[in-house]
């Protein structure tokens, strides 16, 4: 008993050596990926008020396809900027390049409270989009590259929380203001104002965060293979190939990323398509049993779905580090699946609604998006981390903006969210047959 206990003492606290510079690189990158959520959520949330202000009665008609298009482009900006920002931080750097993405997005959020059409307003949200992509890539890459492998997975599920402490801000300012509604029907654009408060934290970057000294390395000593598996069959070249084609010109590389991206595409697709519509459905719901003040409970849903996925980001590090990343990924995509039907067919009443949500945002948004943090830096190698994260994570944007707008469309024909999500839903089947094709990276150190 004596020795059971003493070698359990022994083990050191997964944060056991951490140093002051380690948590600057996470409160650097949380503070960015903060600001993504807000600046994501708060679109969902203010949608169908701005759309008020900026569509024409007839346009009004047809609101979901007018939604579904302001969506689909902020994704399309979102992941052509993803993948152009991700791969710069391959060639300039983590920092740099997090900064010049928190400044200009920054920036473009609060000239969107300025819009006066919905032309105006749909290309500000691309650009916004576009100046939004980079961030995260640039964080968990250089998270990933300076954390220990005890505490990495855990620290990456604590970056990843910052999306969800972004969208629960975002979820509590737009309530704030729904209840005051200091500036009446036109009170949406003070979100979008607030948005621009993050360009602060750019001095905040700048001085706390020193570069990443892996990427360095790789860089200088000239070591271009994608994986470590590439790495015994490829010759070493004096000539830096193009990142974003390596990935694909290595045959473990090019098998990773193509299955990775199929697992990103039913993440992306089953949050912008089927999730996002969550607080829309509450209205409905609350319409239909006859409730007054219908962006009331608006709020709360989106309020409790985003308090869900906020625990699970805490904890998706310590999760994945006890099942094991294969054990992770099923239980993350059986989790949406299920919870698909659960939301938006088997919940008849707003109250029950409240109850579902939080659940809902552990798995769709939660889970599905914690992983790529987690386990897409333990895939590459230091010289393209960058450039295959950031593919992974934004490519599948490219394709996955249209299904926003398909969503608001089925919306429409279908006469209602319900069956249109329960239809897109099922994306997540998707997520329960890649990852047996994929390598389980438990335990295992950070590939150089």
């Amino acid at each position: 008993m004596t020795t059971a206990v003493s070698i359990k003492l022994a083990v050191p606290r997964w944060h056991a050596g951490l140093t002051r510079e380690h948590w600057r690189v996470l409160a650097a990158s949380f503070l960015g990926w903060i600001f993504d959520g807000y600046e994501s959520y708060a679109l969902v949330v203010v949608l169908p008020f701005a759309l008020r202000s900026l569509l024409s009665p007839k346009e009004l008609q047809t609101t979901a396809i007018w939604a579904g298009m302001a969506i689909g482009v902020t994704l399309l900006g979102w992941g052509i900027g993803g993948l152009v920002g991700g791969t710069l931080a391959d060639y300039l750097g983590r920092k740099r390049v997090m900064i010049l993405s928190v400044l200009a997005y920054a920036l473009l959020s609060g000239v969107t409270a300025l819009s006066v059409s919905f032309t105006m307003f749909a290309v500000l949200r691309f650009i916004t989009g576009f100046a939004m992509g980079s961030e995260w890539s640039t964080g968990v890459a250089m998270l990933a590259e300076t954390w220990p492998d005890r505490a990495r997975p855990k620290g990456a599920g604590l970056l990843q929380s910052g999306f969800g402490w972004g969208t629960l801000l975002a979820a509590l300012v737009w309530w704030a203001i729904g209840r005051l509604l200091p500036l009446g029907a036109e009170s949406w654009r003070l979100v979008f104002v607030i948005g621009a408060l993050p360009a602060l934290a750019t001095v905040y970057i700048r001085r706390a965060l020193n570069e990443s000294e892996r990427w360095r390395q790789a860089v200088r000593e000239q070591r271009w293979a994608a994986t470590e598996r590439d790495a015994r069959t490829e010759r070493t070249t004096v000539a830096r190939p193009l990142t974003i084609t390596e990935i694909f010109r290595q045959p473990e590389s090019r098998r990773r990323v193509l299955l990775l991206l199929v697992m990103s595409f039913a993440s992306m697709v089953g949050w912008w398509a089927i999730s996002t519509w969550l607080p829309a459905y509450a209205q409905d719901l609350a319409h239909a049993e006859h409730y007054t003040n219908l962006a009331a409970w608006s709020s709360r849903a989106a309020t409790l779905y985003t308090i869900g996925t906020v625990v699970s980001y805490m904890s998706s590090g310590f999760l994945a580090d006890a099942i094991g990343r294969k054990g992770f990924l099923l239980v993350t995509y059986a989790g949406a699946l299920l919870l698909t039907p659960v939301t938006y067919l088997w919940t008849h009443s707003v109250e029950a609604l409240l109850f579902v949500a939080p659940i809902n945002g552990f798995f769709t948004l939660g889970l599905a998006f914690s992983w790529m943090a987690i386990y897409l830096p333990e895939l590459f190698t230091s010289s393209v981390r960058s450039t295959a994260s950031s593919f992974v994570f934004n490519s599948t944007r490219l394709v996955a903006w249209v299904f926003p707008i398909l969503a608001g469309s089925m919306i429409q024909e279908f006469g209602g969210v319900s069956r249109a999500a329960v239809t897109m839903g099922m994306v997540y089947v998707l997520g329960l047959l890649v990852p047996w094709f994929l390598p389980d990276t438990t335990g295992k150190p950070l590939p150089d």
